[in-house]
C-alpha cells in the first residue's frame, strides 16, 4: 500500500513539474520575444541589412543622443548612455523589429523640467573644475543627471505596474488628433527651451502657465545681448541640415545609403571651433569634457521620487504612446503582431534598469524608426549593432567632442522637430471635420467606425447603428409616409415619392479607422446601405482604404449613378448638398 501510494505521488509530482515547465517556457517565450526571433534569424540574408543600418542608426543616435541629453539639461554624455542601455533592454523585452529606442525629445523636455525645478541653473557651461570624482564631472552635473534618472526610474516603475493592469488595451482613448496636439504643442516648446543656446544668449529659467510667453518677452527685451557668432552658426547649421535633408528625403529612393548630415555638421564645426579657438576668441558655448568609459550602477536618489511623480507619468504615457505607435506602424507594415501589455513592460525596464546607469527617460523616435525602414533594416540585430558602435564612441571618440558648440547641437534639436513643427497644417484638416462635428447639419448624421469589422462584431454594429438612426429619427417621416401610402390610392402615391425624396436624410460613415475586415463586415455593410436606402436615407463613405472600396464593389450593387465613396467627410457633404441643390432646381423646373 505505501508502495502504491509512494508511486501515485511520484507520477503526480511529475505531472506538476511537467506543467510547471511547460508555464515556465509558455511564460518565457512570450515575456522574452528575443527568444523568438534570435533562434530563427537568418545570418546569411539579414546580417549585411541589419549591419549597414546599425552603422546609419548608431549616427543618429550619437547625435541625438547628445542634443536631447542638452534638451533634459543634463551634461551631454548622459545621452550617449542613454542611447545605450535602453536599446539592448528594449530588444530583449519588445516586440517591434524595427523600433529605434533611446533618447527622445518630448521625454527629455518633460524630465528637464524636474531638473530646472530641484536643481536650478547656477551656469550653463558644461565645462566644469570643481570634479565629484564621479565620471570626472561636478557635483551640480551628477546632482541634475540623479534627478533625470529619478523621473527615467518612476516613470518606468509606472508602465510596469500599467502592464500589470493590463492597461495597453486603454491606449484607444488616445486619438489621432489628441497625439498629434500633444506632440506639436510639446514640440513648439523644446524650440524655445533651445532659443537661449540658438541665439547664445542667458536666458534664467521661467516654468508656469505663461513661461512660454515670457522667454519670448525675455529674449525681445535684451535683443542686445544675441551673441551674434552663435546667431550666425545657428543660422548656417539649420540651413545646411533642413537642406540636405530634403536632398535625402527626395532621392532615398534612388540612393540605399543617406548622407549623415549631422554627424558630418558636428564634425565640421568641432574642428572649425578648435582651429579658430572659438570658445576663447569668440566666447562660442561648447560640450565641454565627456568623460571615457561607462559608469558603475547607482541607484537614483529615491528621496527626490515624491517631488517628480507629475513628470515620471508624463514620461510614461508621453513614451509610451509614441513607441506603441511606432510599432504598431511597424508590425503593419512588415505583417507581424505586437502586444499592447508587453510593450508596456519592454518599455518600463528600458526605463528603470538604465537609470541605474544615469540614462534620461527613453522612449522609441520616429525619425529613427524610420530610417531603419529606409535602410533596409530586418530585425532588432540592427539596434544591437548600433550599440556596439556606441560603445566605441563612449571609449575612444567621445572625448573628441569636447569642442562641438551648444548652438550646433540645439540646431539639431530644432530640425530634428520639424516633422512634429509640420503638424499645424493638421489644423486644417480638423478644423474643417470638427465643424462638421460640432455644427448641427440638417438631416446628416456622422458615424465613426473606429475598430476592425469581422465576423465577431459586425451584426452587433448594424443592430448599433440602426438604434442611431431610429433614436436620431432619420427615417421616422419617410417611414410614416410610407405606412399611410400602403392605405392610400395610386393617385396620391406620386406625391408621397416625391415627398420622401425631397427630405432624404444623410449617413456617413467614417471609416478612417477601419483597419481590418473580413467578408461578413463587407456583406454588413452592404446590408446598412440597403437597409438604410429603403428608409429613404442616402450612405455614403469617407476616409475608405482601396482594399474596402474594391470588396464593396465586388459584393453588392451599389448605386451607380451617385457615388458612395469620399476622400473625406467635407467632399462628402459638399457632393451631397450639390446633388441636392441639383434635384430642388430640376423639381422646381418641372413644376
Amino acid at each position: 500500500m505505501m508502495t502504491g501510494a509512494k508511486r501515485k505521488r511520484s507520477t503526480v509530482w511529475r505531472k506538476i513539474q511537467a506543467v510547471s515547465f511547460e508555464d515556465i517556457k509558455a511564460w518565457c517565450m512570450r515575456r522574452l520575444p528575443i527568444l523568438k526571433w534570435v533562434p530563427v534569424y537568418n545570418w546569411k540574408e539579414n546580417l549585411l541589412p541589419d549591419t549597414v543600418s546599425g552603422m546609419m542608426l548608431a549616427i543618429q543616435q550619437v547625435t541625438q543622443g547628445l542634443a536631447f541629453a542638452v534638451l533634459s539639461s543634463v551634461h551631454p554624455v548622459f545621452g550617449l548612455y542613454g542611447s545605450f542601455f535602453p536599446v539592448i533592454i528594449y530588444a530583449i523585452f519588445g516586440m517591434g523589429r524595427h523600433v529605434a529606442t533611446g533618447t527622445f525629445a518630448l521625454t527629455s523636455l518633460i524630465s528637464a523640467n524636474a531638473v530646472e525645478r530641484l536643481v536650478p541653473s547656477v551656469r550653463t557651461n558644461f565645462t566644469a573644475n570643481n570634479n565629484s570624482g564621479i565620471l570626472g564631472l561636478s557635483e551640480f552635473e551628477m546632482q541634475r543627471i540623479g534627478v533625470a534618472a529619478a523621473v527615467s526610474f518612476l516613470g518606468g516603475i509606472i508602465q510596469v505596474v500599467m502592464f500589470m493592469l493590463q492597461l495597453g488595451s486603454a491606449t484607444f482613448l488616445l486619438t489621432e488628433p489628441v497625439i498629434s496636439a500633444m506632440t506639436t504643442g510639446a514640440a513648439t516648446h523644446v524650440v524655445t527651451s533651445q532659443v537661449k543656446y540658438l541665439l547664445g544668449m542667458k536666458v534664467p529659467y521661467m516654468s508656469g502657465p505663461l513661461a512660454f510667453f515670457h522667454i519670448y518677452a525675455y529674449v525681445f527685451e535684451n535683443i542686445r545681448t544675441v551673441q551674434l557668432e552663435a546667431l550666425l552658426l545657428s543660422l548656417l547649421s539649420i540651413v545646411v541640415l533642413v537642406l540636405v535633408k530634403e536632398l535625402n528625403e527626395k532621392f532615398h529612393r534612388n540612393i540605399k545609403v543617406v548622407l549623415p548630415i549631422d554627424l558630418l555638421l558636428i564634425i565640421a564645426t568641432s574642428i572649425a571651433c578648435y582651429c579658430a579657438d572659438m570658445e576663447y576668441v569668440y566666447r562660442i558655448e561648447v560640450v565641454g569634457n565627456i568623460p571615457k568609459g561607462l559608469p558603475s550602477p547607482k541607484a537614483p536618489p529615491m528621496n527626490v521620487l515624491p517631488e517628480v511623480v507629475t513628470e515620471a507619468f508624463g514620461v510614461a504615457l508621453v513614451g509610451y504612446v509614441a513607441s506603441l505607435a511606432l510599432a504598431q506602424g511597424s508590425a503593419k507594415k512588415f505583417k507581424y503582431k505586437v502586444d499592447d501589455n508587453q510593450e508596456f513592460l519592454a518599455h518600463g525596464l528600458s526605463n528603470v534598469i538604465p537609470s541605474f546607469f544615469f540614462c534620461i527617460p527613453s522612449a522609441a523616435a520616429m525619425g529613427r524608426t524610420a530610417l531603419l525602414y529606409s535602410t533596409g533594416a530586418k530585425t532588432q540585430v540592427a539596434c544591437l549593432i548600433s550599440c556596439v558602435l556606441i560603445l566605441v564612441v563612449i571609449y575612444t571618440i567621445g572625448p573628441l567632442l569636447y569642442w562641438l558648440p551648444m548652438c550646433v547641437l540645439a540646431s539639431i534639436i530644432v530640425v530634428g522637430l520639424k516633422g512634429m513643427l509640420m503638424q499645424f497644417r493638421d489644423l486644417k484638416k480638423y478644423w474643417n471635420v470638427d465643424k462638421i462635428d460640432w455644427e448641427s447639419l440638417k438631416q446628416v448624421k456622422i458615424v465613426s467606425v473606429n475598430s476592425p469589422l469581422v465576423f465577431l462584431n459586425a451584426r452587433k454594429f448594424r443592430a448599433d447603428l440602426l438604434k442611431i438612426i431610429q433614436k436620431d429619427g432619420m427615417s421616422s417621416q419617410c417611414e410614416q409616409n410610407t405606412l399611410l401610402g400602403s392605405f392610400s390610392n395610386g393617385s396620391c402615391h406620386g406625391e408621397l415619392v416625391q415627398s420622401c425624396h425631397s427630405e432624404r436624410r444623410l449617413l456617413i460613415l467614417d471609416c478612417s479607422g477601419l483597419n481590418f475586415f473580413d467578408y461578413t463586415g463587407v456583406s454588413v455593410l452592404l446590408q446598412i446601405y440597403m437597409d438604410c436606402k429603403n428608409r429613404y436615407i442616402d450612405v455614403v463613405l469617407a476616409h475608405c482604404k482601396a482594399s474596402l472600396i474594391k470588396a464593396m464593389q465586388y459584393g453588392g450593387n451599389l448605386d451607380s449613378e451617385n457615388p458612395v465613396f469620399f476622400e473625406s467627410i467635407s467632399s462628402a457633404i459638399d457632393a451631397v448638398q450639390i446633388h441636392r441643390n441639383y434635384n430642388k432646381f430640376s423639381e422646381q423646373s418641372e413644376v
